[in-house]
């Protein structure tokens, strides 16, 4: 009977069935409708734009029904889910690293075009407040000269070496004027305070690294020099990897100072992949926390990613009410902060089934671990990312 409902040009039918996989080579029976060792359907007729399109569909709906459950049992069963899916009920369900990237990387296509659509980064962006509130250095330095003139006093009752003391003090400061003088001057006409190789070579890391930065930025804006090579051939540096990464880094600030908007989205891009790699770390702190329970590492890190997931779910859901909020977005913060905590001590309670008192007292601390953890990750990841960019 289930033969006789297939179609005679379909790649089901049985005129087209071999005696071995295609795919794996493992022995098969024409009464075989796929392969019992890889899965894959027994056929040998040639590919075409129909059959093509015939399994892409069909591979689509297969998805979406792992989908649709696992998107079920992710809002509404916090915890299951993953207690399901670690006891070995996983075939409703979606591989939950795959779900979480999928989720992350479908709401930023759906960001970008809401945004698209909305118009929101066509505005002008307006000039930026930042201004120069740098003093007037030479006014400051008359004003010292005149201080340290007026300074030297005739005091009766002190002895001669003090006073000598007192002007020669004053003397080396007149010097530490007339010193930083000459740099403003040569500043001035150079555009930029030049500091030779050898002089930068005796700072510390740490010196040398922001005044290197600073040196290769003014020179830039004094020259409009783009080239690398030719910036460090002019300034008589080294042409060294960091040298050359550190001047081609004035390219991308100014990237970022013509559209911040586009560097803004090129960071909130890279936040999937941020928590993708800081679930492992986190969930070391599940596994040390949960020891005596019987999940394992890939465990904790299964639940992890639901609740990434769920995050992620939660703020695609916000955008459709949020497109309608001019200038702000409202709905999502709502949500998570109303929501994320009670929907985090769910899930620790239907997955790791501890009473109520110590799972809240390990919710406490994971909440606490994780915002000190993850600003930390975040400030070195996206100040990674920035380096790149």
């Amino acid at each position: 009977m289930e033969e006789t409902s297939i179609k005679p040009n379909s790649r089901k039918a049985i005129k087209y069935r071999g005696v071995e996989c295609l795919n794996c080579a493992h022995p098969l029976d024409l009464t075989d409708r796929f392969c019992a060792y890889c899965g894959q359907l027994n056929t040998t007729k040639r590919l075409t734009l129909k059959d093509f399109i015939g399994e892409f569909v069909l591979s689509v709906f297969t998805y979406d029904s792992r989908f649709r459950h696992t998107l079920k049992d992710l809002l509404f069963k916090p915890g299951t889910i993953t207690r399901y899916y670690v006891d070995g009920k996983r075939f409703h369900y979606a591989n939950p690293f795959r779900f979480f990237l999928s989720a992350s990387i479908f709401y930023f296509i759906i960001l970008g075009a809401l945004s698209f659509f909305n118009n929101d980064f066509t505005d002008d962006i307006p000039d930026s407040p930042l201004v120069n509130i740098n003093m007037d250095n030479e006014k400051a330095i008359e004003a010292l000269d005149i201080a340290l003139q007026d300074s030297i006093p005739e005091i009766q009752g002190i002895p001669t070496q003090f006073n000598e003391n007192i002007k020669a003090a004053i003397e080396e400061a007149k010097k530490e004027t007339e010193r930083k003088k000459a740099e403003k001057a040569k500043k001035d006409s150079l555009g930029y305070k030049y500091i030779a190789q050898k002089d930068m070579d005796t700072l510390n890391d740490v010196e040398s690294f922001v005044e290197r930065f600073k040196l290769f930025r003014d020179f830039y804006q004094a020259t409009d020099i783009s080239s690398a090579t030719t910036a460090l051939d002019s300034l008589k540096y080294d042409r060294t990897k960091i040298n050359v990464w550190m001047y081609n880094k004035n390219d991308a600030i100014e990237r970022v100072q013509k559209d911040p908007f586009r560097f803004v989205n090129y960071m909130a891009s890279k936040t999937p992949f941020f928590l993708f790699f800081f679930a492992p770390f986190y969930a070391l702190f599940f596994w040390l926390i949960y020891s005596k329970k019987r999940a394992n590492y890939m465990e904790h890190l299964v639940f992890i990613f639901h609740i990434f997931s769920w995050i992620f779910v939660v703020l695609l859901i916000s955008l459709i009410p949020d497109s309608f909020i001019p200038n702000d977005s409202i709905v999502a913060p709502i949500l998570l902060t109303l929501i994320g905590p009670f929907y985090f001590y769910k899930a620790l309670r239907n997955f790791y089934k501890q009473n109520r008192v110590i799972t809240l007292i390990k919710f406490v601390f994971l909440n606490i671990v994780f915002m000190i953890s993850t600003s930390i990750f975040a400030l070195i990841f996206f100040a990674l990312t920035a380096a790149f960019y």
